[in-house]
């Protein structure tokens, strides 16, 4: 259901945009210096399992009707800067004590694995990508309808993301290994996560999305 004439045309842009730093390389390379390569892992398929519901809605058409909205896209602004300041308040107000064990991580990753699901959703750009990217790789030679065309590019990116994605946690979570071993780090490490989702909010909500 992908034009083989096109594809090494669209294998070259998705590389090339997932080298381009962007808010879910931010949240995927933080969570795993913060609190370890699991934590990382959880963040990336989080983050993977948000594509796959975008890329459902483009190939239903959903998207572009939200898309369309400029209501719509502000609301989601809002709702996303809104969602990840309560998420840096949520960290910076933590004690140290909250900070989790190494070997005692798995309630958090699946809080990572929700909260990157949740950032990626309520983002308007990450809806408007997926309404404005997909398409340009839709074939008029192919017997396959432009939703069956758009769901296997939108499966292929997302496949080739969470690749790249859990590379970039093998690599940070290596660099951050000694500071896991800190207990200095480790006193303040969801500080240092809560500065991250401010970021996050900050870059969505000072944003301006082109409907």
């Amino acid at each position: 259901m992908i034009d083989l004439a096109l594809l090494p045309v669209y294998l070259t842009t998705v590389v090339a945009l997932l080298l381009i730093p962007g808010s879910d390389m931010l949240l995927i390379a933080s969570s795993s210096l913060s609190y370890g390569r699991k934590v990382g892992v959880y963040a990336s398929f989080g983050n993977a399992t948000s594509g796959l519901i975008l890329t459902l809605l483009a190939a239903m058409g959903v998207s572009a009707l939200v898309a369309m909205s400029p209501m719509a896209l502000e609301l989601l602004r809002v709702l996303g800067g809104a969602y990840l300041l309560k998420m840096a308040w949520d960290c910076i107000r933590s004690d140290s004590v909250d900070a989790p064990e190494i070997a005692a991580q798995h309630n958090l990753a699946r809080l990572l694995y929700r909260r990157a699901v949740m950032s990626n959703l309520l983002n308007p750009k990450a809806l408007i990508f997926f309404v404005l990217f997909l398409p340009q790789f839709v074939s008029t030679q192919l017997s396959a309808s432009s939703g069956e065309q758009m769901l296997a590019l939108g499966l292929l990116l997302n496949v080739m993301g969470l690749a790249f994605n859990l590379l970039l946690v093998a690599l940070v979570g290596s660099l951050g290994k000694p500071l896991l071993n800190s207990e200095k780090f480790r006193a303040y490490q969801n500080k240092f996560m809560g500065l991250v989702f401010f970021a996050l909010a900050i870059w969505i909500l000072a944003s301006q999305v082109q409907s």
